[in-house]
C-alpha cells in the first residue's frame, strides 16, 4: 500500500515537469527502482494505471529498470551480485559487504 503515495509524486514530478516546459502531455516515465528500496514495481504499475487517469499522464507508458543489490568485497574491492545464503566474494573469497547499489528509487526520465 504504501507504492501508492510514492506513485502519486512520481505522477505530480512527470506534471510539474511538463507544465514547466508548456506540454500538454506526458509520453513516457522511466524509473529505477532498486530491489532493496522497498518499493515493488507491479504494485507502481497497477497504481500508475490508476491514478494517471486523471492526469496530463493518462497515455504515458511507465518503464522501471530494475537494479540488483550489489555487495563490495573488503579485501578486493569487487562489487558483485550476492547469492542467496552467502557474502563471499567470487573473484578472491573475501568477504563481502552491503552497498547502497539496490535502495535507489528515482525518476530517470521524462518524455513529453
Amino acid at each position: 500500500m504504501h507504492e501508492y503515495p510514492i506513485t502519486k509524486r512520481v505522477i505530480e514530478i512527470a506534471e510539474e515537469f511538463a507544465k514547466k516546459n508548456q506540454a500538454c502531455e506526458v509520453k513516457q516515465i522511466h524509473l529505477v527502482v532498486g530491489d532493496y528500496c522497498g518499493y515493488v514495481g507491479s504494485s507502481i504499475e497497477l497504481y500508475f494505471e490508476i491514478i494517471a487517469q486523471d492526469s496530463i499522464c493518462k497515455h504515458a507508458s511507465l518503464h522501471i529498470e530494475r537494479v540488483k543489490p550489489k555487495l563490495k568485497c573488503k579485501t578486493c574491492g569487487e562489487y558483485f551480485d550476492r547469492k542467496p545464503f552467502s557474502f563471499t566474494c567470487p573473484s578472491c573469497g573475501g568477504d563481502g559487504e552491503p552497498t547502497e547499489i539496490g535502495r535507489e528509487f528515482y525518476v530517470k526520465s521524462i518524455e513529453i
